[in-house]
């Protein structure tokens, strides 16, 4: 059996930590390939992490509800050797795979720094003359057992660190590992020698004999009351004794959409635009399709997506709507991503993305909404779901609501909501003269980054997204 290293796996461009919300499988478990073994929640998406190969589920490094960074190790499987992936090194930094944990005993041997070569970092033993490297084989202490990962090995192989020099190295990882800042530390400063690190141990050794003498002559700095009332200022407010108010800490998820909607806010001038549209042929094209459609693909023709066709069409014509803020500097998008606001059965909302929207039919963009909406609501979003997003589109009318202002989704700089739709007596211009009929109505509400978009642009779009609405072609296939 060999024991292989499970990390943290990269779960997204901008994902630097994960925290560890629900282990699937405890010490002692059999685990399948491909098989669920942790929940892990990111600042993005909450999903879980697989197995990427079969084994026993050796040893839990990392509880329920800690923040671990990307590549950390997070616990041991012991696998067959035969069924251990191969890693590639030169790839660890990009990769999800779960790294091999390497025993000492079975790491090859590095090459040893060449005599006088000062380009080449060398780590003397204590006691142990600067000037000339000393060889492998040399008496000092070492931290024997230890194990190192592909990337250390790979970093040290590069840089010229012997197996021995990296087994006196000081470890900050968990059971004192080396970790990659460790080695990457070491050599950027490998022409000083690690010997100020040897008296750390010996400073609190030597605090115990003056501690006494000064523990004796000094009186108490101060009663042991201000303590407890100084622990009590930062606890969490009681709930009320009456029972009039609960007091509820809001999830991880709330928090998250809470800092983001204030720094939003902060950083975006909002302006909202207000165009009312005229949509009864969309309705009666719908209503005459979604029987049909609901029959032969199983699944709900809803407006969104007809929607989201004629925001890619307005962006099209209004190209500087699709665009990021950089400073001074403003970052044209090429791609058309589309988000699209879900509301989740908690009560949060998330925004996947459709990438690519203006080269989607309206079945593509159906078929696209109502999966990404069914696997927002199931928990089951990967981490590429919910990036590259360029322009947002909220339907407020789906909770009956006429309209809405929306807060920009940052780094984008615009969002559009879209109101629900209402029947109104309106007037109809016919050749014979205005008369008066029963029309479908909704409201598109428009917020944009003043700092990048205008009154005029941001009013020229909506309006070209209600035009398009307005003239939807009733022989629509779909």
């Amino acid at each position: 059996m060999a024991r292989v290293e499970m990390t943290m796996p990269k779960m997204g461009e901008s994902i630097m930590e994960g925290t560890v919300l629900k282990w699937l499988k405890q010490v002692g478990d059999t685990i399948e390939q491909d098989e669920s073994v942790l929940e892990v929640a990111t600042d993005k998406v909450d999903t879980e992490v697989p197995a990427l190969y079969a084994g026993t589920l050796a040893e839990i490094l990392v509880q329920e509800g800690q923040v671990v960074a990307v590549g950390a190790p997070i616990a041991i499987v012991e696998t067959d050797a035969a069924s251990a992936p191969a890693q590639n090194t030169d790839d660890l930094e990009e990769a999800s795979a779960n790294p091999p944990v390497i025993a000492p005993d079975r790491v090859p041997a590095l090459p040893t720094p060449p005599a006088g070569d000062e380009s080449v970092p060398y780590l003397p033993g204590p006691g142990t003359p600067v000037a000339a490297p000393e060889p492998a084989g040399a008496q000092h202490p070492v931290q024997e057992g230890r194990f190192y990962s592909p990337l250390v090995l790979s970093i040290a192989r590069e840089e010229g660190v012997s197996m021995a020099d990296l087994e006196r190295l000081p470890g900050t990882g968990q059971e004192g590992r080396v970790t990659k800042k460790d080695i990457l530390d070491y050599v950027a400063n490998g022409k000083q020698p690690l010997v100020p690190a040897a008296p750390a141990p010996a400073a609190p050794a030597a605090q115990p004999a003056p501690a006494v003498p000064k523990a004796a002559p000094q009186p108490a700095p101060a009663p042991a009351a201000p303590k407890p009332q100084a622990a009590s200022a930062t606890a969490k407010p009681a709930p009320s004794v009456s029972g009039s108010q609960e007091l509820v800490e809001m999830d991880r998820m709330r928090k998250m959409i809470a800092q983001r909607m204030v720094d939003s806010k902060r950083i975006s001038p909002h302006v909202t635009s207000f165009v009312e549209a005229d949509v009864t042929e969309l309705v009666n094209w719908r209503n005459k399709h979604k029987d049909a459609y609901k029959k032969r693909e199983g699944e709900n023709l809803t407006f969104t997506p007809i929607f989201i066709q004629a925001v890619a069409r307005a962006i099209q014509d209004y190209p500087n709507i699709n665009v990021s803020v950089d400073g001074d500097y403003i970052i044209k998008k090429r791609d058309i991503n589309i988000g699209v606001a879900v509301a989740l059965p908690s009560g949060n909302l998330i925004v996947p993305v459709i990438h690519n929207a203006d080269q989607l039919n309206l079945n593509g963009l159906s078929k696209k909404v109502n999966d990404l909406a069914n696997r927002a609501r199931q928990n089951k979003l990967k981490p590429e779901d919910l990036e590259g997003g360029t322009y947002t589109l909220s339907n407020v009318g789906s909770f009956g609501n006429v309209m809405g202002t929306p807060i920009i989704m940052q780094p984008q700089v615009a969002i559009m909501a879209v109101g629900a739709i209402k029947k109104k007596p309106a007037v109809i211009e016919t050749p014979q003269g205005d008369l008066i009929g029963i029309r479908h109505f909704m409201f598109l509400s428009h917020s944009y980054d003043h700092r990048v978009v205008d009154g005029s642009l941001g009013g020229m779009f909506v309006r070209k997204v209600a035009d398009y609405l307005e003239q939807f072609d009733p022989n629509t296939a779909v």
